[in-house]
């Protein structure tokens, strides 16, 4: 077995204000995806571990989705960005998994990328209680930013290890 690439990843700190340790911890996570996914090509990227059809691909396409949803759509009450707006979600509702074989590996990080930035200015512009737009569908009542930022948390430290058993059966590479 053989390490992961070699991505820049920094620890979160042991200490720290509220805000900086969830956003360390945001960060650390997203940096996990780009060592899970990182490197790769169009093929492997689209490689599936059965009986599950989640890819690599579409991972980084659906937390690209989560951060521009949660942030711009959810917290600010603010259309998607594109390319989500223009999707019929009723025709597929995981159009995001499902579309990221179209795309290449350029495409998709370059896309992910720009949803990150995106969600960092809008938790740079907010309080940790600062609540949202949209409230729940469940309970009817707002998010504030720091429930969004530990389900943010919680949606990649589920999916990172989603994607150590997918690179593992790609190419035998782990590692954190």
């Amino acid at each position: 077995m053989t390490d992961q690439p070699e991505i820049d990843r920094a620890d979160p700190p042991t200490q720290g204000d509220e805000r900086t340790l969830l956003v360390a911890y945001l960060d650390y996570h997203r940096q996990t995806l780009r060592r899970k996914a990182g490197g790769l090509d169009a093929a492997q990227l689209a490689t599936t571990l059965p009986p599950s059809e989640m890819t690599l691909g579409g991972m980084v396409k659906h937390l690209a989705l989560v951060e521009n949803s949660w942030l711009r759509e959810v917290f600010l009450g603010e259309p998607m960005s594109e390319p989500w707006r223009s999707v019929d979600w009723d025709a597929d509702w995981d159009w995001d998994w499902h579309s990221a074989t179209d795309d290449t590996p350029e495409q998709l990080w370059s896309l992910y990328d720009e949803m990150v930035a995106d969600a960092d200015a809008v938790i740079a512009g907010a309080r940790l209680d600062d609540l949202s737009a949209k409230p729940s569908r469940r309970t009817g009542e707002p998010f504030s930013l720091r429930w969004i930022l530990l389900h943010l948390i919680e949606e990649y430290a589920r999916h990172n290890g989603h994607a150590d058993l997918i690179r593992e059966s790609i190419d035998g590479q782990t590692g954190e």
